[in-house]
């Protein structure tokens, strides 16, 4: 722009009608108050003052003075036209080429005598995330989403098209210009909403902002300022380098000098978990810091053969710490690891909690809600009985059936006959009957809410007058009756779902004859879905993995009526995505929730184009960065509206898109081995899943993202959905990296010879990929303690724990969704596939069972 040399166009040469900036709302956006890129925010005072005066450029925009470019110089200005007169610094920004990569350079030189500290420096992060107005193809054709690698000198931006496709944008420091916090630009006029999440700012200075708008929260790094003396002058540059897709991302900054850090099984860590952290920079670390002191300890191993520098690292106290790593030459890179209990404890106290201290059990005339998992709120320490969004009382919808779907799903990842005979009551009183209906023409249809809002029909102290009801979402009865949301399906066909499971393969915990009965109402949910509410039953829906596996085990138990039916269905369902060219659409404009059951329906009938473009637009707003809570995140930025308790729109922290975007990319994974990306970006989304549940086991809808704020929401909200994803995708993973060897995610490994044994620290320990045979180890009942894979001959030895009262019997199943040369079909040494399709292997009382698998 030639009146305030901001940009105007940012456009990769190889793609035709895209850009990276969004040019075509400069019209709109061209008002005082609206940020481009291009822009600078400064916060400064001078010696003696106490104060903080804010400045910047985007404020009241005055025509810029130009200045002589220098020899790679594209256009240079004087800023200060633009900046209000009483500013003590002289601003300068340079745009100009350095070995062929666009930088953009801003000066800053003190025209006083005093010292002048700079408190906040931020450069507005001004890319086209704007959705507004644009179809889903257009979306995916022209706009981007981009996400930070917080870590101070090594910190980066990443913009990558909402596709997946190439090209994505790195943005990186030139010189000493940290990446120390991520601000979002809440004050451009821009309107946010579902549409648009808003910009951000790569701030390198925040002391500032920490000492005011930020106080009450702990920063991702430590909050700096600088001092300029007088006459002093400071440059501080970016650079702007064309990249591949979002997988690319780590070769090129390796190309660029950058450092580069991947840490295994990632930076959310298991206190029994022996991790890795591999770090590439061709410069020698000087020293490494752990914050808090001692939270994690951190020891050398050999470096690789590429001259990777590698470490072991374990976790020692519960809770956020960061690793700060400086180089010989001054670079300092901080890498943010979040500390978990062992995922058993984790589990095992969300359980508790949801049966304990969620349970509601307690005379509720009007709304039958009782006994149920009910919404809880954290900060007040009590159960949410009514609130003006009628489903977060009202045990459906995400935000209401999220507590109750949690406690029935954390049944399938470790069952608990006290917890179970509590969720039977539920299911057979509350859910079966009151929120599904049981009987009549729409038998199996789901409501949208138990709790209502009729004032004028019921008893006058029945509503709270505290809450504010008049607005849309404090539903009158006929609308909290309403069948018609298929996203509610999911939720009750899983409980179903989840009590054939138990009465199946398990002695004592729900009566076993009725196995067949639960898999039938699960089966006819799915059906009800698309007869009842077949609007919505258009869209991939959350947790509609449920379906595939509900089909499956029809399928299983030669249930072929209901299969053929079931499956009917469904392939509808994914020839209407087949003919579509971006098939996740939503009730939103746009959606990181249909991706996860249209790629597994795709998958499922062979539709493998349409998985490619669902498996690409996912990792496109996935990140992998070493970050706990930006990698495997799968963008989300207002459920806070619908299921949480802070409302606002800012970008969630491992809200339920995570586990369930974690689906899809580990299925894709267990085809293609060798994509060492995919179990990252996978393992990142599933372990990120339950990072933020408390040590109590209280479950937030997610963690806030925004500087000022830092912590959990204060409610439960929608997170059972994430813990769905967690729990039926929840598995260790064995491997061999051609550059860091042997590696384990869910298990801690031991080599000795042609022997890799793995110990399995999942919360389950019902599954396990063999990378390397291209198999899949999973048991419907009961758990592996460890194995042993011989490298020699491919042989698997198994040793399945030993029995207890309700399993006597192990149910284990066997499949190579990968084709590896020279792999031949594995089976158990000695025993025969049941009716089921599965060994049923019965366990000693005395000792671990020992099983062989061969080829």
């Amino acid at each position: 722009m030639k009146s305030s040399q901001t940009v105007a166009g940012l456009q990769p040469k190889l793609v035709k009608d895209f850009d990276f900036v969004p040019s075509d709302s400069l019209k709109v956006r061209s008002s005082d108050g609206l940020y481009h890129l291009g822009d600078i925010n400064l916060k400064l005072r001078s010696a003696g003052e106490e104060a903080w005066k804010s400045y910047s450029t985007a404020a009241k925009r005055s025509l810029v003075k130009n200045i002589p470019i220098g020899k790679n110089g594209l256009a240079a200005a004087d800023l200060n036209a633009t900046l209000p007169t009483d500013i003590p610094l002289q601003v300068k920004r340079i745009w100009e080429m350095q070995n062929g990569k666009l930088v953009l350079r801003f000066e800053l030189k003190n025209r006083t005598d005093k010292n002048i500290e700079i408190g906040a420096l931020g450069i507005p992060m001004i890319f086209d995330n704007i959705l507004e107005g644009r179809t889903l193809e257009q979306t995916h054709a022209k706009n981007v989403f981009y996400d930070p690698y917080i870590g101070r000198d090594a910190g980066y931006l990443q913009v990558t098209r909402l596709s997946g496709h190439a090209p994505s944008l790195l943005v990186v420091p030139v010189g000493h210009t940290p990446f120390e916090a991520y601000n979002p630009l809440n004050d451009d006029k821009t309107p946010r909403g579902i549409a648009f999440e808003g910009f951000y700012e790569w701030m390198v200075y925040s002391k500032a902002n920490a000492e005011n708008e930020w106080k009450n929260a702990e920063q991702w790094n430590t909050p700096t300022s600088t001092t300029l003396k007088p006459g002093e002058t400071r440059s501080y540059a970016l650079q702007f380098i064309l990249s591949g897709t979002a997988k690319n991302t780590e070769s090129k900054l390796i190309e660029n000098k950058r450092p580069v850090a991947i840490s295994v099984p990632g930076y959310v860590l298991p206190r029994d978990v022996e991790a890795k952290l591999f770090i590439s920079y061709p410069k020698k670390i000087k020293s490494i810091q752990v914050q808090p002191e001692n939270a994690l300890k951190v020891s050398a191993l050999s470096t690789t053969k590429n001259g990777w520098k590698s470490y072991a690292v374990k976790g020692n106290t519960w809770g956020r710490a960061r690793l700060s790593v400086t180089y010989e030459d001054g670079l300092e890179q901080t890498i943010n690891y979040k500390v978990i209990e062992p995922e058993s404890e984790v589990i095992a106290s969300y359980g508790h909690f949801l049966t304990t201290k969620q349970w509601f059990n307690q005379a509720d005339p009007i709304f039958k809600r009782s006994p149920s998992a009910i919404t809880y709120d954290d900060e007040k320490q009590q159960q949410v009985t009514q609130d003006n969004r009628a489903w977060i009382a009202g045990l459906s919808d995400e935000g209401g059936a999220g507590s109750w779907l949690g406690a029935i799903m954390k049944q399938l990842v470790h069952p608990e006959k006290e917890e179970v005979d509590k969720l039977k009551q539920f299911v057979d009183s509350v859910m079966f009957g009151r929120i599904q209906l049981k009987d009549g023409p729409q038998k199996y249809g789901v409501k949208k809410s138990l709790f209502y809002y009729a004032p004028d029909s019921l008893p006058k102290d029945t509503y709270a007058a505290n809450i504010n009801f008049k607005t849309w979402s404090a539903w009158p009865k006929k609308e909290a009756d309403n069948l018609g949301r298929s996203y509610n399906y999911p939720h009750v066909a899983a409980a179903h779902w989840l009590m054939y499971r138990l009465a199946r393969n398990y002695k004592g915990l729900v009566d076993e004859q009725s196995w067949k009965q639960h898999l039938i109402d699960a089966a006819e949910t799915g059906m009800a879905m698309v007869n009842i509410a077949p609007y919505y039953a258009q869209f991939g829906q959350m947790e509609g993995t449920i379906f595939y596996l509900i089909l499956t085990d029809l399928k299983n138990e030669g249930l072929t009526d209901e299969a053929g039916k079931l499956e009917t269905e469904m392939k509808k369902r994914a020839n209407h995505w087949r003919s579509l060219q971006y098939p996740f659409g939503s009730e939103m404009p746009w959606d990181s929730t249909g991706q996860e059951e249209v790629y597994v329906w795709s998958n499922y009938f062979g539709y493998q184009d349409k998985a490619n473009v669902t498996l690409d637009a996912i990792l496109a707003y996935m990140p992998v960065v070493p970050h706990w809570a930006y990698n495997g995140n799968a963008r989300r930025y207002w459920d806070f509206l619908y299921g949480g308790k802070l409302s606002r729109i800012e970008r969630m922290i491992h809200h339920y898109g995570s586990a369930l975007n974690a689906i899809p990319v580990l299925m894709d994974y267990r085809k293609h081995p060798d994509d060492f990306y995919l179990l990252r970006t996978g393992y990142g989304g599933l372990l990120g899943s339950i990072s933020n549940i408390t040590k109590e086991g209280f479950a937030p809808a997610a963690f806030h993202a925004y500087p000022s704020t830092l912590k959990n929401d204060g409610i439960t909200g929608d997170y059972g959905s994430g813990f769905f994803g967690y729990a039926v995708n929840t598995s260790s993973y064995l491997l061999q990296h051609p550059e860091f060897g042997w590696l384990a995610f869910g298990g801690n490994l031991n080599k000795k010879g042609n022997t890799i044994s793995v110990e399995l620290t999942t919360a389950a320990k019902s599954s396990v990929y063999i990378a390397p045979a291209g198999l899949w180890i999973t048991l419907d009942a009961g758990t592996i303690d460890g194995l042993d894979y011989n490298t020699a001959n491919g042989e698997i030895s198994l040793k399945l724990s030993k029995a207890n009262g309700y399993t006597p019997n192990a149910v284990l199943r066997l499949s190579q969704p990968a084709k590896v040369n020279g792999v031949g079909i594995y089976s158990v040494k000695g025993n025969k596939v049941g009716d089921r399709g599965a060994y049923e292997l019965s366990l000693s009382m005395d000792h671990a069972t020992q099983i062989i698998l061969q080829k």
